[in-house]
């Protein structure tokens, strides 16, 4: 299934009120939810491991679960995820993490990579300061949007 094919899925889903679209073409399975799902990705059938699963959050969803997180936040600019993917702390498994809470980084510094359909992209601290808070763990997939770091 090609990548025109998934975003006007992802048009679809946004301009209906379904909560989750689910669509199978030959071995290839593409589900597309609204809300975060609370099963493992190794819980997926083997024929859904060729398309991973594309969570497009609802707008009143996000909002309201946004408010009680932000005031749960330490102060200091939050760097938010650019966009939905999983998020990895390093470079490669068995390898220190970019950044950890209390290091100084300056802006441009590397603090993670968010994997999006097999590729891997860098999130960089856009302020100088101390990281304060690492929001994601390691290997947790990440909402467009959704809070990561703060830097004081």
């Amino acid at each position: 299934m090609d990548l025109r094919k998934i975003k006007k899925l992802i048009d679809l889903l946004e301009e209906s009120n379904l909560a989750e679209l689910e669509i199978k073409e030959g071995e290839e399975v593409v589900r597309l939810s609204r809300v975060p799902r609370s099963t493992a990705p190794a819980a997926l059938a083997p024929a859904a491991v060729a398309a991973a699963p594309v969570a497009v959050p609802a707008p009143a969803a996000a909002a309201a679960s946004e408010t009680p997180a932000a005031d749960a936040l330490p102060a200091g600019h939050v760097v938010k995820a650019p966009m939905v993917g999983t998020f990895y702390a390093s470079a490669t498994p068995g390898t220190p993490a970019f950044v950890k809470v209390g290091q100084q980084v300056q802006a441009g510094e590397t603090l993670g990579i968010i994997e999006a359909m097999k590729m891997f992209n860098q999130i960089e601290a856009d302020v100088a300061g101390t990281v304060q808070a690492i929001l994601v763990e390691n290997g947790q997939p990440v909402e467009f949007d959704e809070p990561m770091f703060v830097i004081a």
